[in-house]
């Protein structure tokens, strides 16, 4: 005789790591998505991401903004990109700007945009703030520094 299935193997364990998500090249969602876990984005989303870590395939969109600590695309993004680390691979799309602790732009990739070095990403601010300086921009000394 069999066992009864146990649905407590589904419950999330509580300080558990997420599940990563996946969404697939035949998916559009159109509104924000939020996730703590990791996400490979082969879908489109329109709409502002909020997740832990994001992997975009070629086929992944987003218009929107996204915000997370480690993002690495390979498709089209219009929209800002506010991260610790990110890596533009030579398929990568941005129309946008990028804030970055640490960023890595394949040979290839083409952004349409300015990116700025900041030790807060995450933070909501512009490039017009005076504490942000764009990367391209150099031998120019802010108010603080002097």
């Amino acid at each position: 005789m069999k066992k009864p299935a146990s649905n407590n193997a589904a419950a999330p364990r509580s300080g558990a790591a997420p599940t990563p998500s996946i969404i697939g090249s035949d998916v559009q969602i159109e509104g924000n998505v939020k996730t703590r876990g990791e996400l490979q984005l082969d879908g489109a989303i329109i709409g502002d991401l909020t997740c832990g870590g994001l992997v975009m395939g070629e086929s992944g969109s987003v218009e929107g903004s996204i915000s997370a600590d480690s993002v690495t695309i390979r498709g089209a993004v219009s929209g800002e990109i506010r991260a610790r680390a990110v890596r533009l691979e030579k398929t990568a799309v941005v129309d946008g700007d990028v804030y970055h602790e640490s960023l890595s732009v394949e040979s290839g990739a083409k952004l349409t945009g300015r990116f700025a070095h900041t030790t807060s990403p995450s933070e909501a601010k512009t490039l017009e703030k005076a504490d942000e300086t764009p990367s391209f921009v150099s031998g120019t000394k802010s108010a603080a520094a002097e």
